[in-house]
């Protein structure tokens, strides 16, 4: 099996949690090291791998694959960087700051003939992969409304200085933000107007805390929300369509899974445990059905496995980097309506 030299741009939470576990499980990738600026932490876990002093000493090893997981402000800067030094990359959510430092790695990565991907990982949760299953299957009928949450209680700040400061990556908008408008999109399309209010709720917050995005369609509306005060969660997906609805709470397990230390694997990773089904109460063949709806399985596997497939055969990424510019057009949509109090038309 080919094996594609991948390295982390930084070894925090998300490295250690959504990206390290994945790459050294799957066969086909080989974790070669990460940028690590003050302690070498990647070590204590992969004791062979590399630590490197600086992105330049990084990008002239013998490496196929970077992760950018830096801080939102750094990621055009150092995927420019990647992509100048001929390796493919994957650029964590908010992909970039603005429409413009997307569309320009979008252009730079066709012109080198590299792939691009964006970390939408929440694709691959066992929660929004039921509801696509639904929506697909088409048992609601003709779609009328939706409504995403990603809520959580949490009014205490951030004590990672670059989520809390002021500036263009910060905020929950381009935080949470991205995985619902990425999986609005995913399901739906890209809308024709959007319309967002965009508020600060936390003492002493200097950044955006809480989101309501509207996406419209021609016959269908979707709604998008996030914020921190919410102590008794709505359910994580509300679809309605003209013959039924559909209702899932938030219940993925790989990320609560992953910070304990737990490994993946193909078999039982990212199954939800009893008791968080969807429920589902609509019309089939003329019959009225209410019923609890088995959960599928989560697994991020999918989306490093899908990267691998688009270096190696030339398919397309898991998520490309064209998707990751149509929620980049989203937000700052969202940004403007907020500002001039209206709906943006796309």
């Amino acid at each position: 099996m080919q094996k594609i030299k991948t390295a982390l741009l930084s070894y925090g939470m998300s490295g250690k949690v959504f990206h390290a576990p994945f790459l050294d499980f799957h066969p086909g990738f080989e974790l070669v090291g990460s940028w690590e600026r003050s302690k070498q932490l990647i070590q204590l876990d992969y004791p062979d791998i590399k630590s490197y002093a600086t992105i330049e000493e990084l990008l002239q090893d013998d490496i196929d694959l970077v992760i950018v997981n830096t801080p939102v402000g750094t990621h055009f800067e150092y995927a420019k960087q990647v992509l100048l030094a001929g390796k493919h990359a994957v650029v964590e959510k908010a992909f970039t700051t603005s429409v413009a430092e997307a569309q320009e790695l979008v252009d730079l990565a066709e012109e080198k003939g590299l792939k691009l991907s964006v970390f939408q990982n929440r694709r691959w949760d066992s929660d929004f992969k039921t509801v696509k299953q639904i929506v697909f299957d088409k048992v609601l009928g003709k779609l009328v409304e939706a409504e995403f949450h990603f809520d959580r209680y949490n009014p205490i700040l951030s004590p990672k200085r670059h989520k809390e400061t002021a500036n263009s990556g910060a905020g929950i908008l381009k935080d949470l933000g991205p995985h619902l408008i990425d999986q609005a999109l995913y399901l739906f399309g890209f809308p024709q107007s959007v319309f967002a209010d965009i508020r600060i709720t936390r003492e002493h917050s200097l950044v955006d805390d809480w989101i309501d995005i509207l996406l419209y369609y021609p016959d269908f509306r979707v709604r998008l929300k996030a914020g921190f005060f919410v102590r008794e969660a709505n359910p994580a997906y509300v679809v309605h369509g003209k013959k039924g609805s559909f209702l899932k709470p938030r219940g993925d397990v790989q990320e609560d899974e992953l910070k304990l230390g737990k490994k993946p694997n193909l078999d039982s990773w990212g199954k939800e445990a009893p008791g968080n089904e969807g429920l589902l109460h609509t019309e089939i063949d003329g019959k009225i059905i209410k019923e609890k709806v088995p959960t599928l399985q989560g697994n991020y596997y999918d989306f490093f496995d899908g990267v691998y497939q688009s270096i190696v055969n030339d398919t397309k990424e898991p998520v490309s980097s064209k998707e990751g510019l149509q929620v980049m057009q989203i937000i700052e949509a969202a940004i403007e309506s907020n500002a001039q109090r209206k709906v943006i038309v796309l």
